[in-house]
């Protein structure tokens, strides 16, 4: 069946939700084999290029949203830094050290359900010297309609970044302040506004495979771009506080169908990577990822990008 698939979407065949759920209901003895295979359809669309890009936290907690995962959410307990947007010599800084590192993406990230005027315009001023450095601007700001995503775009954005988080179903379950349509909305404001999208979700917040091929059909619709995937990283204090890890296994398998349903996007590894992979953290390139975030995530830990760098060359991949 998994080259069935394969052949399938290499000839560029898109898969059924049934197909794509007899691949989530593979057994674990049938991964290394899924991985394979998922391996072939990312080097055939994708080849061996990884998209690298980093972030800085440049708004920090006092979030009015409730999502369940997220230490900077209204209802978290979790002890972390609380400050307003940065100062741009601070972010720019950060985006030189992003860039010294080989890195071409960089992203201002802020908490909040959406930004306020003055800061918008700041994070537009900002937008504009991220490109001036040669890297592309991208951004994760929350809530915003077209006309905020076309001033961002004429300061030279090049990226939105807004999560789906889960499927449609789901969501009512990590987030009730804001609703699934309104993150579609967003994404949808972005692609208006002529922006590329970045858009994925966590896993193993407790959401069944069902689940993660709704959210992956939707994706789909919505033409993103990016994809990034997630893997829950439990924060004690959060309303997931008490969850497990999920098995690196299952992670694998995620990836893969990500790839095998979205064969000609980006599959970007990020948050929860190296907690939930473990050994098996080097595989991620082979289960059919070609792009990660590189560097600290927003409240949990990441990996250096020299780390990361050689992970790259020892698989024969560029950047």
């Amino acid at each position: 069946m998994i080259k069935r698939l394969q052949e399938k979407v290499i000839s560029r065949g898109s898969l059924s939700r049934e197909e794509a759920l007899s691949i989530a209901e593979m057994p674990g003895s049938q991964i290394f084999s899924l991985i394979a295979s998922a391996n072939t359809i990312r080097d055939h669309f994708r080849g061996k290029i990884v998209g690298l890009c980093s972030i800085v936290s440049a708004k920090s907690g006092a979030c009015s949203e409730d999502c369940a995962f997220c230490a900077q959410s209204s209802k978290s307990r979790a002890v972390l830094d609380v400050y307003p947007l940065l100062q741009k010599e601070k972010i720019i800084e950060k985006a030189v050290e992003a860039k010294e590192s080989g890195i071409k993406r960089f992203s201002v990230v802020t908490s909040g359900r959406t930004l306020s005027g003055k800061d918008l315009a700041s994070v537009a001023a900002i937008v504009s010297d991220v490109k001036k450095l040669g890297l592309l601007p991208c951004a994760s700001l929350g809530l915003l309609k077209k006309e905020a995503l076309l001033l961002l775009k004429a300061a030279g954005l090049d990226r939105y970044h807004h999560n789906l988080e889960t499927s449609e179903g789901f969501f009512p379950r990590i987030c009730t302040t804001h609703s699934f349509s309104d993150k579609m909305n967003t994404i949808r404001a972005a692609k208006a506004a002529g922006l590329s999208v970045c858009s994925g979700g966590i896993f193993g917040m407790g959401e069944t495979w069902l689940d993660r091929i709704d959210m992956a059909f939707a994706l789909k619709e919505l033409g993103v771009e990016s994809m990034p995937i997630n893997f829950l990283v439990p924060i004690k204090g959060t309303a997931l506080g008490d969850k497990g890890l999920l098995h690196p296994f299952d992670a694998l398998k995620i990836i893969s169908l990500f790839r095998y349903t979205l064969p000609e996007r980006e599959v970007r590894v990020c948050g929860g990577r190296l907690q939930v992979l473990g050994e098996f953290h080097s595989l991620v390139f082979a289960a059919g990822a070609d792009g990660m975030i590189t560097g600290n995530y927003l409240t949990t830990s990441g990996r250096i990008p020299e780390d990361d760098l050689k992970l790259i060359a020892m698989h024969g991949f560029d950047y």
